[in-house]
């Protein structure tokens, strides 16, 4: 019987694809599935759906739902965490607010930039503490964490805790061949691709259709209007920053346009409205989105308390596809991100890149990719300088390594001076207050 710790459980429609997932699998689908969340409402919202899926798939996995962590995770062989430390409340909002004050505008937040340094800060030791009960409680098991700033988390797992097996796993790749499944009104099961690179900012390096290479199609409908079309995910950006850097790079990147506009110094500037309007750069999104989906929550979880059954349909996560081809030895090819021990030589050792990564009984062998374009490897090192530097601020508990992170960011250094960026950063730490490590709020340290 296979064991699944699930932390952060109380990310009810998450878990539901997860655990929903594994109930389409033989292998899985007599599970122990332990549910583990500090909020008992959220918790228990989420382990009535879970048992409301096995039923309806006449399934013989069992569900516990606890708020002990240790509890969860003893005896587990694969552990998903999904939590958000400081959650939309006061964290986020703080994120945002703080740098719109310097006159700092971001999209998300939860990767790259300030927004994404400080998400970092607080997520990683409990991030580390998890991996500390895994090495004590489950030391064979999978660690498959789905929590942003991805990179940054995985990089500081592997440096502190490098025998827990771990990799961070994220759905841009399946969500971007959709949306070009999409514009181009091609099935999205015949459309074949090679990625790498590093989470949110890796690329299609090979896109083809029956042999057919994607690219020339792409360019000339940017160049004449007709893409991109209508958005299929998100109806308030239209997708045309991966459009232009394609144009521009030669390549289409993973992620959405509204995160990828925040990442480089070359949307997002004040006092170009112009810029904002003519790509359709969602400002503020993350806060937006995350209002919606609070407003919608208490009908949605009232739906599935009055429903004697709930519907269990596949989704495109990869979790459950791993656990079934270590579990069975069936092979299959997921993309992954994993420290980079040569598998992309172009890109520093240790280093969180995002790679085809075969799974079967052996566990997760990431492929080798060496022939990522210069001009590619030389952006994806503006992002990994930033992580890079939040990774040694952690490990050495240094504070003056969140300023240089800050520093390095490109969006935010292209619109601040190192004086507000330090400032800027000051009154984030500040805020923060106790959701930061203590040594962050030690002004010794800078």
């Amino acid at each position: 019987m296979t064991k699944l710790a699930f932390i952060g459980a109380g990310s009810t429609i998450f878990m539901k694809n997860i655990v929903g997932d594994m109930l389409h699998f033989p292998s899985l689908a007599n599970a122990q599935i332990s549910l583990m969340d500090i909020d008992p409402v959220r918790l228990e919202e989420s382990a009535l759906v879970a048992r409301k899926m096995i039923q309806t798939m006449g399934a013989s996995a069992t569900v516990e739902a606890t708020t002990d962590r240790a509890r969860a995770l003893e005896g587990a062989d694969f552990v998903v965490t999904a939590f958000q430390i400081g959650g939309y409340r006061p964290s986020t909002v703080i994120d945002f607010d703080i740098p719109r004050k310097y006159g700092l505008r971001q999209t998300i937040a939860d990767t790259l930039g300030v927004g994404g340094i400080m998400r970092g800060l607080r997520t990683v030791p409990h991030l580390w503490a998890v991996a500390e009960d895994m090495a004590r409680l489950c030391p064979n098991a999978l660690l498959m964490q789905y929590v942003n700033p991805m990179a940054i988390n995985t990089w500081a797992l592997a440096e502190r805790y490098p025998h827990v097996n771990q990799a961070g796993l994220c759905h841009s790749v399946q969500n971007t061949v959709e949306e070009m499944a999409h514009d181009l009104d091609l099935p999205v099961e015949d459309i074949r691709h090679r990625v790498a690179g590093i989470n949110h900012v890796a690329f299609f390096l090979k896109l083809e259709h029956q042999g057919r290479d994607l690219y020339p199609v792409l360019r000339e409908g940017y160049r004449a209007g007709r893409l991109p079309k209508a958005p299929l995910m998100n109806l308030r950006c239209p997708n045309k920053v991966r459009y232009e850097v394609m144009e521009h790079l030669g390549y289409f990147c993973t992620e959405s346009s509204e995160h990828f506009a925040e990442y480089v110094p070359w949307f997002i500037k004040d006092g170009r409205a112009d810029l904002i309007e003519e790509f359709g750069i969602p400002l503020d999104e993350y806060p937006k989105r995350c209002e919606e989906q609070m407003a919608d929550w208490s009908a949605q979880a009232e739906s599935y308390r009055a429903a004697e059954t709930v519907e269990v349909s596949k989704s495109h996560e990869f979790a459950a596809e791993i656990m079934n081809a270590m579990v069975t030895d069936s092979p299959i090819t997921i993309t992954a991100n994993l420290p980079n021990r040569g598998q992309v030589p172009q890109l520093p050792n240790g280093a969180a890149v995002e790679t085809p990564t075969l799974v079967d009984g052996n566990g997760l062998q990431p492929t080798l990719i060496d022939d990522i374009p210069p001009q590619l490897t030389a952006l994806m090192r503006t992002q990994i300088n930033v992580q890079e530097l939040v990774v040694k601020a952690l490990t050495e508990e240094n504070r003056e390594h969140i300023y240089h992170a800050a520093y390095m960011d490109p969006h935010t250094a292209a619109e601040l001076d190192l004086r507000q960026i330090r400032s800027l950063v000051d009154d984030l730490i500040a805020a923060h207050g106790a959701m930061l490590p203590d040594w962050c709020r030690d002004r010794r340290a800078a």
